[in-house]
C-alpha cells in the first residue's frame, strides 16, 4: 500500500479529542502545509475539536503563519503542553484569554519525555527546573488560571539517590505532523536541507511506539532506495504517511523564500562576519559580557541582546577563541537572530537537539549569556512570563541551570528609555524607562538564584549603567558607570536595596569608547582593565556618609 497521501487525507486522520504533536523551531522545520490542510478541514467540517497539543518551541513567524493558523480555529485546542510560544501569537492569545489549559515544560525535559514515551518507560526524570516555576512547589508550569482550576498536573516531585527530581509521566500520542526534506516511497526520511536536527526523530519514535500515526511533510518524494543510507534520519518503519508539501508552505525558513545551503551545513560561504554594533547601551552590555569570555570555552548566546556579543567578539578578533553553541544543535559559525534564531551560517557541527540539551544538563556549558525581563534581590530571573505576555522558557532553564558562568544582560529599565554614551565616555541618562526590572520579587522564576548559590555558579547581571553579582547575601552591586548617579539612576530605579561593598568600582572605561577594546590576547597592544574605585573619587564628606 502506498504511503503517499494528500494533505486533505492527512487532516482527516486527526480525530476529536486526540493528542497531536507538531515539530519546528521558530522559523524552521514547521510542517506548514499539513497545518494549512488541517485548518481547511476544520473550516469545512468543524472538526477536529478539543485536541491536546504537545510541542516543543515556537512554530511560526510571529505574525500568524505556522501553528497560529490552527490556534485561530475556535475550539480546535482544549489543552496545550509546550516549552515556548514566542512566535505563535495565536496560541499565546488562547492561553491569555483562558480558552485553553497550558502547562509549560523546560525544553530538555520535553525531549526526555518524548524519549521516555518511545522507550515505554513510566516517564522522564529530570533535575532541570528544580527551584523554578516548573517545580511543582512553584506551580508546576501552569500558565493561566484555567490550568490552575483544572487541577491537572503534568509533573511531580520525587527523590532519587538522595536528589530532588522532577517526574513527568508518559502518555500516548495519537498523531504527529513532522517535517523533512526528502521522503522516499518506503517512508525513509532525510533532513538534508534543514538548518537543524530538532525533535523529528524523537517525536516519530514516541508516536510510533504509542501506536499512533506518523505523518511527514516533505519537500520532495523520491524513488525508494535513492536516499543515501547515512542521510536517512528516520527509517520508513516509523513513518505511516508522506505528504509532498506545496512550495509556498515548504520553505526552509519563514524568513525568506530562498534556500540557504550555508545554514544547512551543505556549503561554506564567504562571510564578512558581523556588522559592528553602534555605540549605545546594547554595545556596552555586550562588551561587558565579552570581558568574561575565556579561550576554549563552549558558549551559548540567547536571543535578542546577547546576539550582539558575536559582533563584539568579531570586532575584537576573538571569535575563533571559543565555540558558540545553540540549544537546537548547531555548533560554531555565525548565529542568526529573529525568527532565524537557532540557525548558524557555516556551522562546524550539528548535534541533535535532544543530545545537546542533555549535554547542557550535565554541565558542558562554560558560559551562557542571556537576556532578562525581571530580577530580584535573591538573583531570581523571570524571562518567560511578564507584562501580561507569556512566552514560555524554551531552553532557557536548560541553559542556565548548569552553566558554569552566567551573564544576564539587558537595559536597566524596561520600555522607552533615553540613554546616551557621551564622547568622553560618560553615561548620560536623560529619560528613565517607565518599567522597573529590579523588583522586590519576580513574577515567575525562570532562573533560581538560590539553586545557583547552592551549585556554586558564577552569575553576573549586566546593564549599561551597573553590574551586579550574585553572592550569598543576595544581589551585590560591583560596578557602576561614570556619569551615573548612584541614588537617582540606580537605587531609585530598584524595588530593593542591593548589597553595596566598600570596593565598588567604575565599569571599565573601554566599554564606552568608540574603538576596539583590545581583547585579543595575541595582539601586541592588549589592553588591561582600567578600573577605578568609586569611593576613592568621592568627596570626603560623601565618603563618610
Amino acid at each position: 500500500m502506498s504511503k503517499i497521501i494528500t494533505g486533505a487525507q492527512a487532516a482527516a486522520m486527526v480525530k476529536d479529542g486526540c493528542t497531536i504533536t507538531t515539530t519546528g523551531f521558530n522559523g524552521f522545520g514547521c510542517p506548514e502545509d499539513l497545518m494549512m490542510s488541517l485548518a481547511d478541514h476544520y473550516d469545512q467540517t468543524g472538526h477536529p475539536r478539543d485536541l491536546r497539543l504537545v510541542k516543543c518551541t515556537s512554530q511560526g513567524d510571529g505574525k500568524g503563519r505556522g501553528l497560529s493558523q490552527l490556534a485561530a480555529k475556535e475550539g480546535m485546542f482544549k489543552e496545550v503542553v509546550l516549552t515556548h510560544m514566542g512566535y505563535d501569537p495565536g496560541l499565546r492569545k488562547l492561553v491569555q484569554e483562558e480558552k485553553v489549559t497550558c502547562h509549560m515544560i523546560p525544553l530538555g525535559n520535553m525531549m526526555s519525555l518524548f524519549r521516555a514515551i518511545a522507550a515505554g518507560l513510566p516517564g522522564a526524570i529530570a533535575t532541570t527546573g528544580i527551584g523554578t516555576f516548573a517545580d511543582p512547589r512553584n506551580g508546576g508550569g501552569k500558565a493561566n488560571r484555567k490550568t490552575w482550576a483544572s487541577g491537572k498536573e503534568v509533573v511531580s516531585l520525587v527523590e532519587l539517590g538522595g536528589k530532588e527530581c522532577l517526574f513527568y509521566p508518559s502518555f500516548p500520542i495519537d498523531i504527529c505532523f513532522i517535517r523533512a526534506t526528502y521522503g522516499d516511497e518506503a517512508g525513509n526520511l532525510s533532513i538534508k536541507n534543514e538548518a537543524m536536527n530538532i525533535e523529528q526523530f524523537e517525536v516519530a519514535a514516541a508516536v510510533h511506539n504509542s501506536g499512533g500515526i506518523v505523518i511527514a511533510q516533505v519537500d520532495r518524494i523520491v524513488k525508494k532506495g535513492t536516499i543515501p543510507t547515512k542521510d536517512v534520519l528516520i527509517h520508513g518503519f516509523m513513518v505511516d504517511y508522506l505528504v509532498e508539501g506545496r512550495p509556498e508552505y515548504s520553505m526552509q525558513s519563514f524568513e525568506t523564500d530562498l534556500f540557504r545551503p550555508e545554514i544547512a551545513g551543505l556549503a561554506t560561504t564567504p562571510s564578512a562576519g558581523f556588522e559592528p554594533l553602534p555605540m549605545g547601551p546594547r554595545k556596552v552590555c555586550c562588551r561587558r559580557a565579552a570581558l568574561e569570555l575565556k579561550p576554549n570555552s563552549l558558549i551559548n548566546l540567547g536571543i535578542g541582546m546577547p546576539g550582539g556579543i558575536g559582533s563584539v567578539a568579531d570586532e575584537e578578533g576573538i571569535s575563533d577563541l571559543f565555540t558558540l553553541s545553540m540549544e537546537c544543535g548547531p555548533l560554531g559559525g555565525i548565529p542568526l537572530g529573529g525568527i532565524d534564531f537557532g540557525a548558524a551560517v557555516n556551522p562546524e557541527a550539528m548535534y541533535r537537539m535532544a543530545d545537546i540539551l542533555q549535554i547542557y544538563d550535565g554541565g558542558a556549558l562554560d558560559m551562557a549569556v542571556l537576556g532578562f525581563a525581571e530580577t530580584d534581590g535573591m538573583g531570581n530571573v523571570n524571562a518567560h512570563s511578564f507584562n501580561g505576555r507569556t512566552v514560555g522558557p524554551g531552553g532557557f532553564i536548560d541553559i542556565t541551570q548548569n552553566a558554569k558562568k552566567l551573564c544576564f544582560i539587558g537595559t536597566f529599565t524596561a520600555g522607552k528609555q533615553d540613554v546616551v554614551i557621551t564622547e568622553d565616555g560618560l553615561v548620560d541618562i536623560r529619560t528613565q524607562g517607565p518599567q522597573k526590572k529590579f523588583l522586590e520579587q519576580v513574577g515567575a522564576i525562570t532562573f533560581s538564584g538560590r539553586e545557583a548559590i547552592r551549585k556554586g555558579q558564577e552569575v553576573l547581571y549586566i546593564t549599561e549603567r551597573a553590574v551586579f553579582k550574585l553572592e550569598q547575601e543576595g544581589l551585590t552591586l560591583i560596578e557602576i558607570a561614570k556619569g551615573v548617579d548612584l541614588q537617582k539612576d540606580i537605587l531609585d530605579q530598584m524595588d530593593f536595596v542591593p548589597v553595596i561593598p566598600d570596593d565598588l568600582r567604575f565599569m571599565d572605561p573601554r566599554l564606552f569608547r568608540d574603538q576596539p577594546m583590545g581583547l585579543n590576547p595575541a595582539a601586541e597592544s592588549k589592553a588591561e582593565p582600567e578600573y577605578e574605585f568609586w569611593r576613592d573619587l568621592l568627596p570626603n564628606a560623601e565618603k563618610e556618609n
